[in-house]
């Protein structure tokens, strides 16, 4: 069925095996004793941000001075040194300009997944723009690495209510699974009934697994905990406290970082003060904190965590790239 003239209702959203909108089922997803969480990263450029767009053109973007390659290596290296893989959601844009970044994180043995083109929040697209960027994305990051992309994560996680139809184009142009879905209520983005956990999702256009970013649920709330801002601004407590309530319930839970969050040194721009809180505020702690939480915890990317193999029918698992990470 054609996503742009049936989309997918919010009411019908749920996880395949629920039939009930944000329902988690204590068998679903299970990841086996000793948790792998999921590690990831949003590549695009410190100028690319959401909070960014009424101060910084996206014209202008060609002619600011690029940092995303310096971030990456310091993301890689700590890897590294805690033998964790990751899955980094790149822009296409950046893959344009940096191949050789995107090669570099391939042949670390990441997952390379797409971010769409243009950091365009999906909310600003007809479903027509939308899929173009997708597809676009998908063509130039397999270019560069030579191998299927599978999983997509929209900029800003900006497939809310209403934008359902997202996940039909996702599914009609090749990708397994999405990790957009953000089951918080706050304003610009959030997915609130959607489930906490990684589940199976079926639309009109087929199957998609959903990786959600993790959260704390507490008092009947769910807190976002997942990464980003939340864990440079708030206690490091709150992203630990979220980990260890995945893995008690058996399933991985889902942390995200951007290349620029451990960056200090990158150049400020003139923007309102909720801006430079959120974009600016905590960055010299990102990398100490990162290192706590690696020492802590098992990472791995959404695909070597097995995350797809136990949710998706084993014929569309056949069908993945068996050597990628």
């Amino acid at each position: 069925m054609n996503t742009e003239s049936s989309p997918v209702s919010s009411a019908d959203f749920a996880p395949a095996s629920s039939g009930v909108a944000g329902r988690e089922s204590p068998s679903e997803g299970r990841a086996p004793a000793g948790v792998e969480h999921h590690f990831t990263v949003d590549v695009e450029e410190h100028f690319q941000v959401s909070a960014f767009e009424p101060y910084v053109a996206p014209a202008d973007w060609s002619r600011l001075e690029s940092r995303v390659a310096a971030g990456v290596h310091r993301l890689l290296a700590l890897l590294q040194r805690h033998g964790a893989r990751a899955t980094f959601f790149i822009l296409g844009w950046v893959a344009e300009r940096h191949p050789l970044l995107v090669k570099a994180i391939a042949e670390a043995g990441h997952e390379v997944a797409s971010h769409g083109f243009d950091h365009r929040r999906v909310t600003r697209q007809t479903p027509e723009q939308f899929r173009e960027s997708v597809r676009r994305a998908k063509r130039t990051l397999e270019d560069v690495v030579g191998a299927p992309v599978r999983g997509f994560r929209a900029p800003n996680f900006s497939i809310v209510p209403g934008c359902e139809w997202a996940l039909d184009v996702l599914i009609e142009e090749g990708h397994s699974y999405d990790s957009s879905l953000f089951p918080i209520q706050r304003p610009g983005y959030g997915f609130a009934r959607g489930a906490r956990d990684p589940h199976l999702l079926k639309t009109a256009a087929g199957t998609l697994v959903e990786v959600p970013p993790a959260t704390l649920r507490r008092c009947g709330v769910n807190l976002p905990a997942g990464g980003g801002a939340y864990f440079r601004l708030l206690p490091y407590a709150l992203a630990a406290a979220a980990l260890r309530d995945c893995a008690g319930r058996g399933v991985p839970g889902t942390f995200y970082i951007h290349p620029w969050e451990v960056d200090p040194e990158q150049p400020r721009f003139a923007v309102s003060w909720s801006a430079r809180i959120r974009h600016y505020g905590g960055l010299r702690r990102t990398m100490p904190r990162l290192e706590r939480l690696l020492a802590e915890f098992r990472f791995n990317s959404v695909h070597g965590a097995a995350t797809l193999r136990r949710l998706l029918p084993q014929r569309i698992v056949a069908q993945q790239h068996p050597s990628r990470p």
